[in-house]
């Protein structure tokens, strides 16, 4: 089965829910997935739809990369112990690490995914998600 076929629900999600500049490709054995989602609303239903198709993402053959076009949310302060906070591509410890916040520093919170885990843009700008256990809310 050609991966676009298996994951043919989300690629048409993300068409239907406007991800603009949707570039799908397939290379290798992976299915890779770009572009920007028009809110972390429209994120987090692409990630879910991934991983109904796909429990725990544990077939590795999908890259998505899909950040939000959304600029402002309500800040956070990483309260690691030691070391620095990392940013995830997707909401799971087994996602490709994109980023890291410090700690002490505040990172603005595109939305509350979960209990879990929150989708955040650190002041370097990297999007992504972390460990909401590590974040307080301020204000």
């Amino acid at each position: 089965m050609a991966l676009q076929d298996k994951y043919k629900q989300l690629i048409d999600t993300a068409k239907g829910a406007g991800v603009s500049n949707l570039q799908v490709r397939e290379q290798d054995g992976v299915l890779y997935i770009d572009g920007t989602a028009p809110s972390a609303a429209v994120k987090d239903q692409l990630w879910n739809l991934y991983n109904q198709i796909d429990p725990d993402f544990k077939s590795g053959d999908v890259i998505m990369n899909v950040n939000t076009n959304v600029t402002s949310g309500s800040e956070a302060k990483v309260n690691t112990n030691e070391s620095n906070l990392n940013i995830r591509r997707g909401p799971g410890t087994d996602q490709p690490i994109v980023g890291k916040a410090a700690k002490g520093e505040t990172v603005t919170v595109i939305n509350k995914t979960n209990e879990q885990w929150w989708l955040i843009r650190s002041k370097d700008g990297e999007e992504g998600y972390a460990y909401s256990q590590y974040l307080s809310a301020l204000g």
